[in-house]
């Protein structure tokens, strides 16, 4: 069994421990080395360098304190701060695999870092390592044939989710206090859910995708995992770093599924949610359950939309693929300029629709999967898993609105606000674990 991870062990906490003193930089990333990988598979990380981890630590204490900043210390949130990076994004004198080792191999050293990476490292957090991914982001599951399945530390067989697996498996293990991940169709939300996370999904268009690789651009999004609810806003850095100041805003009501939609949700991930929509009214906020029938063919719009981008980005590789992967991306390269023109066409119509939706009702909410857990042997490349899971996240990922995953007792749930409220919907994330606190003193 992987050591109970300190419950000090978060954004929070250990930015207050930096700023006062007490912790340094370096001590963080040695803890954070010694917790690396010790999941069954030994392969929470696809690439590491300890060394290289310890001159970032050093790199980052040497930044002169200063006064003002979230912390008092002049410094940014994540100053200090361990952090995990999903094996999709460059980081100068590393290989990128996107989850294959195809792309491992033949893309070589990175020479520049990504700019997410270059985002984090101004800020002065301290990369432990890149993280194991479903092969090309394009899988729910954490299964990869070529790097092992990522399975859930402390287990010997429950899987993360994907496909930003190893994102989840670095904060189940106390290697990282705060994951990057990538979500283009539930790659954020469903690990979460199934490893009693935290997480976020940013806006459609937020931040910058250069030196990382896409899988569909219609659909992706970046992204964080984490622990406690309340260090929800801190992270909106980077990815707001250069938007305009948007007015402050609160909600005020709330929209959520109906039992219909929960027809195939696991009862204690069902009981889950009710429970969050009282949390929510506690709050303050107005729910109303709302006719979902018109989202029966999101899943219908998504997956052929994302197959044909992703076909496009690899074309001329598929055969390097492991078979789902491989028959997925035939599928999309089959789909004729027509036929994606009456798709987009129907994204675009779907899309609409929810911007009418998040007027209305401010914030929708759902389970981020019908699963408490999911054993290894899934079987991501079969169509009862995939699209089981696919039907509660697709809605989201075709409206490109930002997101949080909430952790419940089984399972979890996502809440959506509309496109750019990212920063009062993590405001809200905060007050829910502030009030889940308090209710347990």
């Amino acid at each position: 069994m992987v050591a109970m991870i300190p419950a000090d062990w978060t954004i929070r906490a250990l930015r207050q421990h930096l700023a006062s003193g007490e912790t340094t930089p370096a001590k963080l990333a040695g803890q954070a080395l010694a917790r690396s990988n010790s999941n069954a598979g030994r392969n929470v990380y696809l690439w590491q360098d300890a060394e290289w981890t310890l001159a970032e630590a050093a790199r980052a204490e040497a930044i002169p304190r200063g006064t003002g900043g979230p912390f008092g210390d002049g410094h940014s949130a994540l100053w200090g701060l361990p952090v995990s990076v999903k094996d999709c994004f460059d980081l100068a004198g590393a290989p990128t695999s996107c989850g294959v080792r195809f792309y491992r191999e033949s893309n070589g050293i990175a020479a520049k870092d990504s700019w997410l990476v270059e985002q984090l490292r101004a800020m002065g957090a301290v990369i432990v390592g890149k993280t194991h991914l479903h092969g090309l982001a394009y899988g729910i599951t954490g299964e990869n044939p070529e790097f092992g399945d990522c399975i859930q530390p402390g287990t010997t067989d429950h899987l993360t989710g994907g496909s930003s697996s190893g994102s989840a498996a670095s904060l189940m293990e106390g290697s990282a206090v705060a994951a990057i991940g990538t979500d283009t169709g539930g790659s954020v939300r469903v690990p979460a859910a199934l490893c009693g996370l935290a997480g976020y999904r940013s806006s459609l268009g937020r931040g910058n995708w250069r030196g990382a690789a896409h899988l569909a651009e219609s659909f992706d999004t970046l992204g964080w995992l984490f622990r406690d609810l309340e260090d929800a806003p801190l992270l909106a850095v980077p990815y707001a770093a250069t938007l305009i100041q948007r007015p402050e805003r609160t909600f005020s009501r709330f929209a959520y599924v109906g039992d219909d939609f929960l027809h195939d949700c696991e009862p204690e991930v069902a009981a889950g949610f009710h429970t969050m929509i009282r949390e929510l009214q506690a709050l303050g906020l107005q729910g109303r359950a709302i006719d979902t029938s018109w989202w029966a063919d999101t899943i219908d719009i998504f997956a052929p939309l994302q197959a044909a981008e992703a076909a496009q980005l690899h074309a001329g590789n598929f055969a390097h693929f492991e078979r789902p992967i491989r028959e997925r991306l035939q599928w999309g390269a089959s789909l004729g300029a027509e036929e994606v023109a009456v798709l987009r066409k129907r994204h675009s119509e779907f899309r609409s629709r929810m911007d009418e939706l998040f007027a209305s009702q401010e914030l929708v909410m759902l389970p981020s999967a019908p699963v408490s857990a999911l054993k290894t042997g899934a079987g991501d490349g079969g169509v009862a898993v995939r699209k089981r899971l696919l039907r509660y996240t697709s809605p989201f990922s075709l409206a490109g609105v930002p997101c949080v995953a909430i952790p419940c007792t089984a399972g979890g749930v996502q809440l959506a606000a509309a496109r750019e409220d990212d920063e009062p919907l993590l405001e809200l994330a905060a007050r829910i674990g502030l009030a889940r606190k308090t209710a347990r003193r």
